[in-house]
């Protein structure tokens, strides 16, 4: 039972004041004047006052409502090393059986997690405002973290809301060593054939005398060598790029002399290979109607550079025009086909002819250029099948159809043949055939008799004779094209087809672009999911062996999806570097930013969560030093931690579940008071 007087006038208080403050002037003036029963006509005022007042005795039963304590227990991934989070829920466990039993305290139990693709790092804070967040300030008795120290939101606390002390529980020894790689900065885009550059730093935390670190590079999935460097310094790496589009680097440094984890060890970088400038050799042999049509596609595209290299006349012709007179600069072919023939990137034979013009050496030249890594696209007409054809130059050990002899000259519509329809040059061409009808696209009028002697051969024409037939040669491509009609697709003629769209994957493909590779593996990450891409010519590709940033394997069996494509897909749960292998192939992809700062330290530490607890009454201790600490109720203006103990703030809320009132001036009392008051002041006036 708890009593208190309270007022309840039946007039606004603003009246009562301004009648006693007329009662106050007229006792003043009446003390002035001397006058007799001045005290007794004040003491009559003063209760009228008082009754309109009217004073109340309020009796409150009232229940005591518990302090709330928040009890927040670290399971990000930084937990998931050396047991701490083990440790965190033993202790978690610990002081909920302690302060449960205490029936002033209200227990909330929240957890901090580490959200899947989200580079947030450990949002403590957040969860103690969330475990808070409809909590009346009076009643928050303090909040108990069990933590390794690395907050992220630390600096955004606001610990004028907490209102209570905060107190921190570290879990892990003291002086962790780690090793961590950090990437700096890198290239976003770089030019293809030039090099790149990688700006890292590692560290290694907590070690006396840091040495050099061995660091193994990775582009493409494919071994690019190990190097030494410095420790402690941001040091640039500098590799090649070798293709267009995405070009993997992986960087892994080596362990250290101590580890915690190596999951910040490693790195992954995607640098875009954009190509500057394609140069392109294009001879052109007889006059024909596809030669503009070349001409005209190549010249198009502004990113290419074309040398046309073109025989106006060839050596058997009789006429009396001096040889000086038929170009005003000689053709630089030893220039084009000795020296610099390296610096193209593609080189195109259009329709040409053995016949004198180049001697064999330079076809020796281009044949090498193959073998070396060139790409070389050869558009055939009738002159291939005759006896000046450039299969019966050196030429011939790199081409994959050999001729017949035979020229087939009759209307017919490319065909996409089964290996065409699984290879992404001619995978879903614009008019394709779907098996049940002719394609949508007009018809050609000849075709060049040829054997396919190597290679896959992706459209044919009639009698299933080869008319497009890719083949790689050492580390070179081949494309060769039986057919000169090409060009009345370009012209539209019978509604034309998929030329231009054809030739840019043929050139993709001869520059080995990625995307246009026959046999490839690739992953990508979006919204909390893997998706693994596999590109095959095979009839079933081997099973998928993801490796996850923890360490953990998952086999993943892959579906397909359409001809030469399979697809898989599993959970991206993690952040970090995810790889995935069928023991030929591999590809690696990247979930979160290059440098999680979940990753970026993960070594224990008290240093980032003792200004809060400073700020609020708090403290900060280290499981390791003594377990738990003893638990105490304090009261709010007495400290709130020790050497050996925490306390919790005792507010002493309560909530009034009964109440009861009755007048400490009834209205009879007052009226006799006045009376008796003002009677008194009559007679002492009266004498």
């Amino acid at each position: 039972m708890n009593l208190s007087i309270d007022f309840a006038p039946p007039i606004a208080a603003a009246w009562i004041w301004l009648i006693a403050g007329l009662a106050a002037v007229s006792v003043l003036y009446a003390l002035w004047r001397r006058a007799r029963g001045a005290l007794a006509r004040a003491a009559a005022f003063a209760i009228a006052c008082a009754a309109l007042a009217n004073p109340l005795i309020v009796r409150e039963t009232r229940e005591r409502l518990p302090d709330i304590v928040a009890l927040i227990v670290d399971h990000s991934s930084s937990m998931d090393i050396e047991h701490r989070r083990a440790k965190a829920d033993e202790a978690a466990a610990e002081i909920a059986k302690k302060l449960s039993s205490d029936k002033t305290i209200e227990l909330r139990r929240a957890e901090v997690t580490s959200p899947p693709n989200e580079d947030t790092g450990t949002q403590l804070f957040a969860s103690l405002a969330s475990a808070l967040a409809n909590a009346p300030p009076n009643r928050i008795g303090g909040a108990i973290a069990i933590t390794d120290g690395e907050v992220h939101d630390a600096d955004s606390a606001n610990t004028a809301n907490l209102h209570a002390p905060f107190h921190a529980l570290i879990v892990g020894p003291h002086g962790e060593r780690d090793r961590k790689l950090a990437i700096v900065s890198a290239a976003r885009y770089a030019i293809v054939g030039q090099t790149s550059e990688i700006v890292v730093r590692i560290d290694d935390f907590g070690s006396d005398s840091p040495g050099p670190a061995q660091v193994n590079l990775r582009i493409g999935g494919v071994d690019a060598g190990s190097r030494f460097l410095p420790t402690g310094k941001d040091t640039a790496i500098r590799f090649p790029i070798l293709h267009g589009g995405e070009n993997v680097v992986e960087i892994e440094a080596r362990p250290g002399p101590s580890e915690l984890t190596l999951a910040n060890n490693r790195a992954v970088v995607t640098v875009y290979g954009v190509r500057d400038r394609l140069h392109v050799l294009l001879i052109s042999g007889e006059p024909n109607a596809g030669e503009r049509v070349w001409r005209s596609l190549l010249k198009s595209d502004p990113s290419v550079d074309l040398v046309h290299f073109t025989i106006l006349r060839p050596p058997d012709k009789q006429d009396a025009t001096p040889i000086d007179q038929l170009s005003l600069i000689a053709p630089p072919t030893r220039e084009l086909f000795v020296d610099k023939l390296d610096s193209f990137d593609l080189v195109i034979f259009d329709r040409y002819s053995e016949r004198g013009v180049l001697p064999f050496v330079y076809f020796e030249n281009i044949a090498r250029y193959v073998q070396n890594g060139g790409a070389l696209l050869i558009s055939s007409g009738p002159e291939f099948a005759s006896p000046t054809s450039i299969f019966r130059t050196p030429l011939a050990a790199v081409l994959p159809a050999q001729p017949t002899g035979d020229v087939v000259q009759q209307p017919f519509k490319p065909l996409v043949t089964a290996q065409g329809e699984a290879h992404p040059v001619t995978r879903g061409l614009q008019g394709e055939n779907d098996g049940s009808k002719p394609p949508l696209w007009g018809r050609w009028f000849r075709i060049i008799g040829a054997n396919k002697v190597a290679g896959e051969t992706l459209m044919s024409g009639p009698d299933d004779k080869p008319l497009l037939v890719l083949d790689r040669v050492g580390k070179g491509r081949v494309a060769e094209i039986l057919s000169d009609q090409g060009w009345l697709w370009a012209r539209g003629f019978e509604g034309g087809g998929p030329q231009t769209e054809l030739l840019r994957r043929l050139a993709h493909w001869l520059m080995k672009e990625p995307e246009l590779e026959d046999e490839r593996l690739s992953m990508s990450i979006a919204n909390g999911k893997l998706a693994v891409e596999r590109q095959s010519m095979s009839d079933a590709p081997k099973p998928i062996t993801l490796t996850y940033p923890s360490g953990k394997t998952l086999a993943l069996q892959l579906e397909k999806s359409e001809p030469g494509l399979w697809h898989g897909s599993a959970k991206a749960d993690e952040l970090g570097l995810y790889r995935a292998s069928d023991g030929t192939l591999s590809a690696v992809t990247a979930s979160g930013p290059l440098n999680p700062k979940e990753v970026a330290d993960m070594r224990a530490t008290d240093t980032i969560l003792k200004p809060v607890a400073r700020a609020t009454g708090g403290s900060v201790h280290w499981l390791v030093d003594g377990g738990i600490r003893h638990i105490r109720r304090t009261a709010p203006d007495q400290p709130a931690s020790g050497d050996d103990w925490i306390g919790l703030r005792a507010n002493g809320a309560y909530r009034v579940t009964h109440v009861e009132q009755e007048p400490l001036l009834p209205p009879w009392l007052a009226l006799l008071l006045v009376l008796g008051s003002l009677l008194f002041a009559w007679r002492m006036e009266s004498r």
